[in-house]
C-alpha cells in the first residue's frame, strides 16, 4: 500500500492508483487507518451514501485544540442533518443573493491585473512564479471581497489558512498541530470582531447576510473560516496544478490559446486531471456495503478522489489531458449533500485565470522544475516558475 509521505508517490500517485483499482474497488489502508474507495463508482457511493456521514471527532487532547475544534464543530462541512440542513440553507440562501455573479467582472479584472504583474516579473527577471503572482493572491482577494475584508488585513488570511489545513494531513508533527491551533484561535478572534462590526453596521456583503441568517455567532465565524480555507486552498491548487499540466502538455496549452471557447471545459478537465483534494473521509453511522466491502458502524472510509478521476471505466484514456473532454463526470467538488457550495465561484476564478494567462502570455512555458508541496490530502505546488 502506498506511503502518503513518500516523495516518489507524491510526485505522481496515479500509477499506484491504477494498480489499486486493478486489484479491487475498496482497500484497507492501515497507515491511514481507514478503507479507501479507488474506483469512480465506489468513491461516488461513499460521497452519496446516507449511511456514511461527516462525523466530527475533536482533535485530541481537546483542551489543547479548543479553537480548532470549535471551528470544525460548527462547520457546514463537519455536520450532518438536521444541523447540516439548517447551515446549508442559510449559506446557500446568502450565496443565492447574487454575490457570485456580482463578483464575475471583479474576478476577471483582478485576474488580468495579476497576470500583468506576472508578465512584468518575467520581463524584469526572465521568469516569475505563477503561484506568487496569480494562483495565491486571486482566490484570497475574491473571498475577501465576498466577505468585505479590508485590503490591509487580507495578508493575515493565507498564513492562517495554510496552517489550519495542515491538520488534515496524516501524521502531522506536533509543532504543526500547535501551529494549526494558534492559527485557528487568531482567525476566529479576528472574525468575531468583524462579525460584531457587521451586527452594528451591516453591509451588502456575504458575511452581513450570514449575520442576518439563522446562525449562531460561532457558526458565522466557522462559515467565514470555511469559505476562506476551502475557497483559497482548492482554487490555488487547481490553478497551480492545472497550469503545470498545461505547460507539460504544450499541445493542450496551444489548443486553449487558439480556442478560448474551450475555457469552461478546460476548467473541468484540470480539476479532474490532477485533483487538488485527493481524499475525503466519511464515517459509517450504520453498517454499510460499498462495492461489496462491509464498512461497520463507526468505521471510516474515504473516497480517493484522485483515483476516481483516473478510472478508465468512466474516462476514456484518463492519463491524457483533454481540454475538450465531454462528458466529464469528475467528483472534484464532492457529491451528495456535501457538494461544494462554493463550486460556482471557484469555476469563475479558474476560468478568469486561464483567460488572462492565455490572452496576455500565449508563449508561456516552464522556466524550471516546479516544486511540489510535501502533502498528500491537499495536493499542490510550492513554486511554479515560468517564462514567456
Amino acid at each position: 500500500m502506498f506511503d502518503p509521505a513518500d516523495p516518489a508517490f507524491l510526485s505522481n500517485p496515479y500509477p499506484e492508483y491504477a494498480r489499486l483499482r486493478a486489484e479491487g474497488e475498496v482497500h484497507q489502508h492501515d497507515g491511514l487507518g481507514l478503507k479507501i474507495a479507488v474506483s469512480h463508482v465506489a468513491a461516488s457511493a461513499v460521497l452519496r451514501h446516507r449511511g456514511l456521514g461527516r462525523i466530527w471527532a475533536d482533535a485530541r487532547p481537546a483542551e489543547q485544540f479548543v479553537s480548532f475544534n470549535l471551528l470544525h464543530r460548527n462547520s457546514l462541512l463537519e455536520n450532518e442533518p438536521p444541523a447540516h440542513t439548517r447551515l446549508r440553507r442559510s449559506i446557500s440562501s446568502a450565496f443565492g443573493r447574487g454575490h457570485v455573479e456580482r463578483l464575475r467582472p471583479t474576478v476577471a479584472a483582478l485576474a488580468e491585473r495579476l497576470v500583468e504583474d506576472l508578465a512584468a516579473g518575467i520581463a524584469a527577471d526572465g521568469s516569475a512564479d505563477v503561484l506568487e503572482h496569480l494562483a495565491q493572491p486571486l482566490p484570497v482577494a475574491v473571498i475577501a471581497e465576498l466577505l468585505d475584508i479590508p485590503e490591509r488585513e487580507r495578508t493575515l488570511l493565507v498564513p492562517w489558512s495554510n496552517a489550519i489545513v495542515k491538520m488534515y494531513e496524516p501524521n502531522l508533527p506536533e509543532e504543526g498541530r500547535q501551529a494549526a491551533e494558534k492559527a485557528a484561535g487568531e482567525f476566529a478572534d479576528y472574525l468575531r470582531e468583524v462579525v460584531e462590526a457587521r451586527r452594528e453596521k451591516p453591509g451588502d456583503d456575504l458575511l452581513s447576510d450570514l449575520v442576518r441568517a439563522d446562525l449562531t455567532g460561532d457558526e458565522v465565524v466557522a462559515t467565514g473560516v470555511l469559505l476562506l480555507m476551502a475557497g483559497h486552498e482548492a482554487t490555488v491548487n487547481v490553478i497551480g496544478n492545472g497550469v503545470r499540466a498545461l505547460l507539460r502538455h504544450p499541445d493542450q496549452w496551444r489548443r486553449l490559446v487558439d480556442d478560448p471557447s474551450l475555457t469552461e471545459s478546460a476548467v473541468e478537465e484540470l480539476i479532474r486531471f490532477d485533483a487538488p483534494l485527493q481524499l475525503f473521509e466519511r464515517t459509517a453511522t450504520e453498517d454499510v456495503e460499498i462495492a461489496g466491502v462491509r464498512v461497520a458502524r463507526g468505521e471510516k472510509i474515504a473516497a480517493l478522489l484522485g483515483a476516481a478521476a483516473h478510472d478508465p471505466a468512466v474516462f476514456d484514456t484518463p492519463e491524457n489531458l483533454d481540454l475538450g473532454r465531454s462528458p466529464n463526470p469528475h467528483i472534484g467538488f464532492g457529491a451528495g449533500i456535501h457538494y461544494c457550495v462554493g463550486a460556482p465561484l471557484a469555476r469563475i476564478e479558474i476560468a478568469a485565470a486561464l483567460r488572462a494567462l492565455t490572452g496576455r502570455l500565449p508563449g508561456l512555458r516552464l522556466a524550471a522544475e516546479p516544486q511540489r508541496r510535501p502533502e498528500f490530502v491537499i495536493r499542490g505546488l510550492r513554486t511554479l516558475p515560468v517564462s514567456a
